[in-house]
């Protein structure tokens, strides 16, 4: 249902009524910062390169094949964008402390800032094709069949690499020696 609604907002919007891309945005602004914000480790980071998604989309919006969903569509302009972030920056970048909840007392929050930075940099040491199914899966709550679409391989191969990177997560974290075996 919902891939036809977009379809149905993509035309609404080529015919004038710009209301309609509100919709899209609000349906996928989510899902496209939590990948923005995996991939780029930096809330202002990702907070941009969704926006520059969005405005891309909009500006090439009559470019849409309405034979693939406009998420999937979306996806790619999205970590094109964060792609693109990630290669004008400074290697030396570090992951933003304030992902990090305070709801904890403050050795909790140290322990557990820990777990998530370990887990960060464990995350962005995996090949792209690993690192964006478990992004897709964990932090973007997609399902097999949504991140197949998104990422245009087959289910299979979704299941077929999550499997691998959560091995190679594994093994990075054993490295580390944030886990133990």
């Amino acid at each position: 249902m919902t891939e036809r609604e977009d379809k149905a907002l993509v035309r609404e919007c080529l015919d004038g009524d710009t209301r309609a891309f509100e919709v899209l945005v609000d349906r996928y602004q989510g899902v496209l910062y939590n990948v923005a914000l995996r991939m780029l480790h930096n809330q202002e980071d990702a907070m941009d390169a969704t926006q520059t998604a969005f405005v891309k989309a909009y500006e090439k919006l009559d470019s849409f094949n309405p034979q693939f969903k406009f998420f999937s569509w979306i996806y790619k302009i999205m970590v094109n964008e964060s792609l693109n972030m990630i290669s004008r920056r400074k290697p030396q970048d570090e992951v933003n402390p304030n992902l990090v909840s305070r709801d904890k007392n403050p050795e909790e929050n140290y322990e557990e800032g820990v777990i998530v930075e370990q887990v960060q940099a464990a995350i962005v040491e995996l090949p792209l094709e690993y690192r964006r199914v478990v992004v897709l899966r964990h932090f973007g709550n997609l399902s097999y069949r949504e991140m197949s679409g998104a990422l245009d391989i087959p289910e299979k191969t979704v299941k077929s690499r999550l499997f691998t990177a959560r091995r190679m997560l594994q093994e990075i974290l054993l490295k580390m020696g944030a886990v133990s075996a």
